[in-house]
């Protein structure tokens, strides 16, 4: 017997588009559906099952470009192009997909085949807030804390749910103008898992599961901020049935410091100094965020004077190196002198060391908060 011209099967010209040769098989389909024809059904079935054959071969490229170049022996070997074609549960097997675009996700085989699809369920995740010292945050560092999450209970067996009978899915079978229509709902007794637990012990949930405590292991990025959580993978609660654990999320609680401000990755140190030592100079030791550090004060420093120790700052957690940490240099005037100074700094006062010129060497706050940032 001769092979029919598979473009003429569908009704389709040898140049049609992927698209419209699967348009053309979905409504060849629809049409011979054996519930929808049940006056001929032995003749449907066979139209049905040649349709199905012809898309087979032109809805996969690699086989199309063969019997185009070959004919029908390009694809000998072909599954549904041979011994026999195919039959009515491999077709639904294959091409259901082709009808769920047709009549939503709910549509299943017709009434043919089996579907094994089953939900699987994700574990919820877990939150929890870790506070951490402005040294660790410029440093990494490994925290271990104590997680209370769901665990699978011990002794708690897992049979297929009688509801569905192990599937996930409840079938419901309906007439409509098309035909015998068979959707698919997710059973309500196992939300879609097929599964049910037994021999649950006291203070487990109805999946199997109980709250545990659990010492998880958190890495510490250095250069972490407020805004960035941080993920553990799959040491959230468990989902019942063997499902996916979901994930513990950490949020970041910066420990303000005594003594350095942060900004970002830079540091920001508050200096105060005498008069004397604005006057004649010194040298100072500060906190930084990893010991300490000595830096000159230079004659006749103003207040407001900021200096810079370039990479004493926080590293950056994108690997950009480290912040700069700024010294703000604050002149402390005494409240309260005695006579001595008060004479002192009477004679002073008309002096014209002792009297403001500010010059072009001079920067205004503005100069330096631009300076600062830039």
């Amino acid at each position: 017997m001769m092979k029919k011209d598979y473009y003429k099967v569908l009704g389709v010209s040898r140049n049609a588009s992927s698209e419209e040769i699967k348009k053309a098989y979905r409504k060849l389909a629809i049409k011979y559906h054996p519930d929808k024809n049940l006056d001929n059904k032995k003749v449907a079935e066979e139209k049905f099952k040649e349709a199905a054959e012809a898309y087979e071969i032109l809805g996969n490229e690699e086989k199309r470009n063969r019997y185009d170049k070959f004919g029908h022996s390009g694809i000998k070997g072909s599954y549904g192009a041979s011994s026999g074609g195919m039959n009515m549960e491999d077709i639904f097997t294959n091409f259901g997909d082709i009808f769920a675009d047709a009549f939503g996700d709910g549509f299943s085989n017709f009434g043919f085949g089996k579907s094994s699809k089953r939900k699987t369920i994700k574990g919820s995740d877990l939150r929890i807030r870790v506070k951490l010292t402005l040294e660790e945050i410029a440093n990494g560092t490994e925290k271990k804390v104590k997680v209370k999450r769901l665990k699978a209970a011990k002794g708690v067996k897992i049979r297929n749910c009688t509801s569905c009978n192990g599937n996930g899915q409840k079938i419901r079978v309906t007439n409509t103008i098309l035909g015998r229509m068979q959707t698919t709902t997710q059973c309500s007794s196992c939300y879609g898992t097929g599964k049910r637990a037994e021999n649950i012990p006291y203070g487990a949930n109805k999946y199997g599961l109980i709250k545990e405590e659990e010492l998880v292991e958190i890495k510490i990025p250095a250069g972490i901020t407020e805004s960035i959580q941080l993920k553990v993978t799959e040491k959230g609660n468990e989902a019942p049935f063997n499902g996916i654990s979901g994930d513990l999320i950490v949020l970041i609680e910066e420990i303000p410091h005594n003594n350095l401000k942060r900004e970002g990755s830079n540091l920001h140190y508050d200096l105060y100094i005498s008069f004397s030592d604005a006057i004649l100079g010194a040298t100072k030791e500060i906190p930084t965020i990893n010991g300490r550090a000595r830096i000159k004060i230079d004659p006749g420093t103003q207040s407001g004077k900021t200096l810079r120790l370039k990479n004493k700052g926080i590293p950056n957690i994108e690997g950009y190196g480290n912040g700069s940490m700024f010294i703000h240099v604050n002149v402390w005037t005494p409240k309260k002198i005695n006579d001595e100074q008060r004479k002192f700094f009477e004679k002073m006062k008309k002096n014209e060391n002792f009297l403001p010129h500010p010059g072009n060497t001079e920067k205004s706050f503005f100069d330096k908060v631009r300076e600062m940032f830039s």
